[in-house]
């Protein structure tokens, strides 16, 4: 099988923008510990932005197929909810190609931190993950 980088060559410069969004499920508990800031590895929050800002420059690292591009823009926002953490990125660019891989990319990447920091909590008496889960990890909203 033969694999090719899509031709952006004659496409025109323009301002893009896509904003992804997912959700960590975590366990009340967890949640409780991280609202009162007892994690003992550090704020998943704060991790999880500078972690999301990184992943999204580093996605063509990591997706062959994307183009590398010049990210003018990436905000992460997270929030705590009862039920774990949200995350939404917005990624913008003037470039001929979207942004969207970038956005899903450190939206996930995100998610993955905030596991790292409270997988200590997340596990049951076997050293299992029964109720954390990475949950619609999605393009919500993407415009050029």
């Amino acid at each position: 099988m033969i694999f090719r980088q899509a031709d952006i060559s004659k496409k025109p410069v323009t301002f893009r923008t896509a904003t992804a969004s997912g959700k960590i499920k975590l366990k009340p508990s967890t949640v409780a510990r991280i609202r009162k800031g007892l994690t003992e590895k550090g704020d998943p929050m704060s991790l999880a932005e500078i972690a999301g800002m990184m992943a999204a420059k580093r996605t063509p690292e990591l997706l062959p197929l994307c183009h590398p591009l010049k990210i003018e823009s990436t905000t992460v926002e997270t929030s705590v909810v009862p039920s774990g953490i949200e995350v939404t990125v917005t990624v913008s660019a003037n470039e001929k190609t979207g942004v969207e891989m970038e956005a899903l990319t450190a939206t996930a990447v995100a998610l993955l931190n905030v596991w790292d920091v409270v997988k200590a909590y997340e596990k049951d008496g076997r050293g299992q993950y029964p109720t954390t889960q990475i949950q619609s990890v999605r393009v919500v909203r993407k415009a050029k």
